[in-house]
């Protein structure tokens, strides 16, 4: 992992496409801002372990119905 410091307003740059501002700093709390390809989709990290697990449980259930469809 790649640690740096950024005050407000700083950026970080990643790749040619993503970029990353800091736009406000609140006690413990940083907002930031993020300019990237609309292809690229961004999600917080909860929200993507979510669509994870909910992806994996759709496949799970595509392949029992596939089993049954097999027995059938």
């Amino acid at each position: 992992m790649l640690i740096l410091t950024r005050k407000k307003g700083e950026s970080i740059q990643i790749g040619d496409d993503i970029e990353i501002t800091i736009a406000a700093i609140q006690g413990e709390q940083v907002k930031i801002g993020i300019n990237a390809p609309k292809h690229i989709e961004i999600h917080r990290k909860e929200i993507y372990l979510d669509i994870q697990n909910e992806n994996t449980e759709a496949a799970k259930g595509i392949q029992d119905l596939l089993g049954i469809i097999k027995r059938g």
